[in-house]
């Protein structure tokens, strides 16, 4: 077995819910040996989000794959100096946690880089750890919304849209891994650890491309454009015979020349107007309107074999029947084959990126609520009669 690219980095996970664990999670596909402190009693709240078997939320078992839990309440002075002891070994910490409450319980980055000077810190919250919008709560939603995207989602008029998955959250994740990569490489060359502060509308907005130059040279405050692409042409979805859906990107210049003959109308592609992306922008509702009739007189099946047999870059809008069915997904490892705790069998995500190397890969499944505690306690030196005292007192 190759040794993977984080094993011997620790990775004590302090947060809850989506963006923090979404971060631990990638790490610990690489071999990083992941610590997931929760709660006692009801652990981290994924655990009843969505759709439960046995009492247990399957997205659980993607979230918390190859992670260790300990339950302890971290607002217990008992528990915070366990934390403090466990940080002399450890790599980097993952929280998610409203701005403060780590300093209210003695565990702010500064306590903490007191104790290992090496340590990395990933600190991801709605706004930030600074700024004056710094102690409001802040959801992945909310971070979309401010961050620009929400406002172009949806068909123009109409009530503005959200992507049916938490996808601030999980772009503030993958952004706290790179800032966790970028911060071990540079301990590597320094000695010392830093802090990372990730905000979800921060992260979203990193995704905008070019909204803001546009708007600051033009005054264009980009809106939202159903299923098109703005500014590029002709790139949109189109209705085929049977009702459903074909997604074509037809933008590029000798793409779109190629599309045309596809759908029998070589002379728009003779047009010296179109032969730009500027020019086919000015003339898009002619294009789409010519496209959607060559759609419309066939299936999607046939629309999807003549388009890739003339090149076209081009597509059918997936449903999850569809993704848990196709080859592709399969070929490529994207469609794990598991079962649960009882032996009923789960399909799981892949992993990705795809390292040639040293690939990630699962080692063990999402743990059960504290299953990990005592070993983690016996390396602490935390002896039976404390144990039994601190699981009296609901502190583990």
């Amino acid at each position: 077995m190759s040794t993977k690219p984080l094993s011997g980095i620790r990775v004590l996970e302090l947060g809850q819910l989506i963006a923090g664990p979404f971060a631990a999670k990638m790490l610990a596909e690489f071999g990083a040996e992941v610590i997931k402190i929760e709660p006692p009693g009801k652990g981290d709240p994924l655990r009843n989000w969505r759709l439960l078997h046995d009492g247990t939320s399957v997205w659980w078992q993607v979230q918390s794959r190859n992670k260790k839990s300990v339950s302890l309440d971290l607002r217990q002075p008992e528990a915070q100096d366990l934390i403090r002891a466990m940080i002399k070994d450890v790599d980097v910490v993952v929280e998610n946690f409203k701005p403060g409450a780590m300093e209210k319980w003695g565990l702010g980055w500064e306590d903490l880089r007191a104790i290992n000077p090496r340590l990395v810190m990933l600190r991801v919250s709605g706004y930030g750890q600074t700024g004056p919008y710094r102690d409001l709560p802040g959801f992945g939603a909310i971070g979309e919304a401010m961050g620009g995207l929400r406002h172009l989602s949806g068909e123009p008029g109409r009530t503005p849209v959200r992507v049916g998955v938490s996808i601030g959250d999980s772009l503030s994740a993958l952004h706290g891994v790179i800032g966790i990569l970028l911060a071990l490489r540079s301990r590597d060359q320094a000695g010392t650890g830093q802090m990372i502060d990730v905000a979800l509308y921060e992260s979203v907005f990193n995704m905008m491309e070019s909204l803001l130059p546009e708007y600051a040279v033009f005054g264009e405050v980009r809106q939202a454009a159903g299923s098109s692409l703005p500014g590029i042409a002709p790139s949109n979805a189109y209705r085929c015979q049977d009702g459903k859906y074909v997604l074509i990107a037809g933008n590029g210049d000798s793409i779109f020349k190629r599309l045309m003959g596809v759908i029998g109308r070589p002379d728009l592609a003779e047009l010296p107007e179109l032969a730009s992306n500027s020019g086919r922008v000015r003339h898009v509702e002619m294009l789409d309107g010519a496209i959607s009739e060559w759609t419309g007189r066939h299936g999607m099946d046939e629309v999807l074999q003549r388009l890739n047999e003339g090149q076209i870059p081009a597509g059918k809008i997936y449903d999850v029947a569809d993704i848990a069915a196709d080859p592709h997904y399969r070929a490529r490892g994207m469609i794990l084959d598991d079962q649960l705790p009882d032996g009923t069998p789960i399909q799981l995500p892949g992993i990705v990126p795809k390292l040639s190397a040293t690939p990630g890969e699962v080692r063990s499944p999402a743990p059960t609520l504290g299953q990990h505690t005592d070993e983690v306690l016996d390396a602490l030196g935390v002896d039976a009669q404390r144990r039994a005292d601190w699981r009296a007192r609901g502190i583990i």
